[in-house]
């Protein structure tokens, strides 16, 4: 059995490079190979495609899958997929209802259940003055990588088909700043403000928080039922993805052609490269700052990091870099309440990935964002890209909330769907990694670190 799955992974990503390899030789003109040739060897391709997603049962096989279908139907039936846009819209419409009881919840849990100062004191202030000094490094830098890559600049969106967006007038710095309070927040979920939604979150988090037990535990029990209850609602919503993907990227191409893949690929180069940045001049001088043995903590965050990439699930990862960072010499005590706290206040790779494709998908709308309008943009999103670790697909859902809020199109975000499985391996894995470096840092500050344990650390020792 682990032969034959072994056989089908090596024969299907042979084949798929035999196909783009003759299409570029086509393109190219370096050999020329019959039209049917090459129709039939993707229609090979997806077919290969689709068994395989049945043996893998896996949601991300089968968005990358339709992704390809929505291609080749966009490339070969161009008016028929145009009417497919309406299956983008329709996940577009049942993913908006999640984006204000989500926040709402998620915000609530995380400042009241976790910033109460009586019990965790120091640390907690530590902890989140921490995540914010470095989530917003990483959000400055997924902007300048974008800004420089221009990775969505040169395609040319069609007029709307579909649901249309308001265009937003220029607003002066009053009504700016005014517009982040809500004055009615029934109003602020209506119209989509989900930076009005996250203002009331936190300030009814503050409040719940002053509350004697008697009346906190109610509520924060609710607020802990309704997240999961979200949760689940999003797990149902993301089953229509595939079809949703599909027929944007089917869309797309039947108005722009196959150039729109370029673009996808080279979004997806900068994410990575902004990412590794990340790493190298962020958290390795953050390592160096408070003597942390840089070789001893990557190989103790291997694993859980390893588990985060392949899940695409940060919590997947949450027991085992809880161990291994008890094991790298921080202590019980801070590991419980650092980590966790982390998944809601300290999202590396997720902050930068929403700056950066924020301003994609303004590149591709062909929207000139000056540097003020930017930084309000980057703002909008450290604040709401908090608490929302735990939800499938979580940046779809803050993206599209912040495209409403900045007046940017859709249909690009559902095109970065297709390709999110791969950047969502990525900005998972550096996610573990911020916090597990942040539950070393904190016991640092507190003086509770285990220098020579950690020095001696090894990944044979763990194991055993």
């Amino acid at each position: 059995m682990v032969n034959s799955k072994k056989f089908l992974i090596y024969f299907s990503f042979t084949f798929l490079t035999i196909v783009i390899a003759i299409h570029l030789l086509n393109v190219y003109q370096f050999l020329l190979v019959s039209p049917v040739i090459l129709t039939v060897s993707r229609y090979l391709l997806i077919t290969g495609s689709i068994y395989y997603a049945i043996r893998k049962k896996s949601l991300t096989t089968w968005i990358m899958v339709s992704m390809l279908i929505g291609a080749e139907i966009g490339f070969d039936f161009p008016s028929t997929a145009i009417k497919l846009q309406l299956l983008s819209n329709i996940f577009l419409r049942l993913i908006k209802t999640i984006i204000a009881p989500l926040l709402f919840a998620t915000l609530v849990v995380g400042i009241a259940g976790h910033s109460n100062l009586k019990q965790v004191g120091r640390m907690g202030l530590k902890s989140i003055i921490y995540f914010e000094i470095v989530s917003t490094i990483a959000l400055f830098i997924g902007l300048l990588a974008i800004n420089i890559s221009q990775a969505g600049v040169g395609v040319h969106l069609p007029a709307q088909t579909g649901e249309v967006l308001q265009a937003i007038k220029p607003q002066t710095f009053e009504e700016v700043i005014l517009h982040i309070f809500p004055e009615n927040i029934a109003k602020a979920i209506y119209d989509g403000q989900v930076l009005q939604i996250v203002i009331f979150s936190i300030i009814f988090g503050i409040a719940v928080a002053m509350l004697k037990e008697q009346h906190r535990q109610p509520m924060i029990t609710f607020a802990e039922s309704l997240s999961e209850a979200m949760f689940k609602f999003t797990s149902v919503i993301m089953y229509f993805a595939p079809l949703a993907v599909g027929g944007a990227i089917a869309y797309s191409i039947g108005h722009m052609g196959l150039d729109i893949m370029v673009n996808l690929f080279k979004l997806l180069g900068t994410l990575y490269v902004a990412l590794l940045i990340f790493i190298a001049i962020v958290l390795v001088p953050i390592m160096l700052i408070f003597k942390i043995p840089v070789k001893q903590f990557f190989e103790a965050v291997f694993e859980p990091a390893s588990i985060a990439f392949a899940t695409t699930s940060s919590e997947s990862a949450l027991p085992r870099a809880m161990e291994r960072m008890e094991e790298f010499g921080v202590p019980r005590k801070v590991v419980s309440f650092v980590i966790p706290t982390g998944y809601s206040f300290n999202l590396d790779g997720t902050t930068l990935y929403l700056s950066l494709a924020s301003i994609f998908v303004a590149q591709v709308a062909g929207i000139h964002l000056p540097i003020e309008k930017q930084l309000l943009l980057v703002f909008t999103l450290m604040l709401t890209s908090k608490g929302v670790a735990g939800v499938p697909r979580a940046s779809l859902v803050i993206l599209l909330g912040t495209a409403a809020s900045f007046g940017l199109p859709v249909e690009p975000i559902f095109i970065i769907l297709g390709i999110d499985g791969l950047m969502d391996m990525a900005r998972t894995a550096v996610n573990v990694i911020g916090n597990c470096l942040a539950s070393a840092v904190i016991a640092k500050l507190e003086g509770e670190f285990d220098v020579e344990k950690a020095r001696n650390f090894t990944l044979e020792k763990s194991v055993e």
